[in-house]
């Protein structure tokens, strides 16, 4: 099945890739590597903002990662020019959560992004990690990942 049977499979229209917001690039490809840029917990509705264990929950803040994803994955397809079968590893994600000081559950959160990969992807979408909680995040975002992409 194709990349794309599965985002029709899952319900995921994925959106235009996000315009970097200050001086960056949102994706850069090297060799057979692709970074791609630290992607917002948004959406069309405004997504999930705010601070995960205050006034975001944990469902929300794993929505809020799952949004992420679907952003990493509208960058993929940009810089891929459509081909998101090009993809032969999701190598690492880089996941970033705005948590109060007594959330701990950074690693539930950043599944919400790592468990997408997967079913996007199967196996290829297995992939390295770090989960970090961190003061504050972009735009006050609740939720920000990136990743390193294995492409042909």
């Amino acid at each position: 099945m194709s990349v794309v049977e599965r985002l029709k499979e899952l319900g995921i229209d994925l959106p235009p890739p996000a315009a970097a917001v200050a001086n960056y690039v949102p994706f850069m490809q090297t060799g057979n590597l692709l970074h791609i840029a630290g992607q917002l917990s948004n959406d069309a509705s405004g997504g999930v903002k705010g601070t995960v264990g205050v006034d975001v929950d944990l469902d929300q803040a794993v929505h809020g990662a799952r949004l992420s994803g679907i952003n990493l994955l509208a960058q993929m397809n940009a810089a891929l020019d459509g081909d998101l079968d090009r993809v032969t590893r999701i190598v690492k994600l880089g996941g970033f959560v705005q948590a109060g000081p007594d959330f701990i559950d950074i690693p539930k959160v950043i599944n919400g992004c790592s468990d997408l990969m997967v079913d996007v992807f199967g196996d290829v979408g297995r992939h390295a990690r770090s989960a970090v909680g961190v003061y504050k995040l972009p735009l006050g975002f609740a939720v920000e990942v990136d990743a390193i992409v294995e492409v042909r």
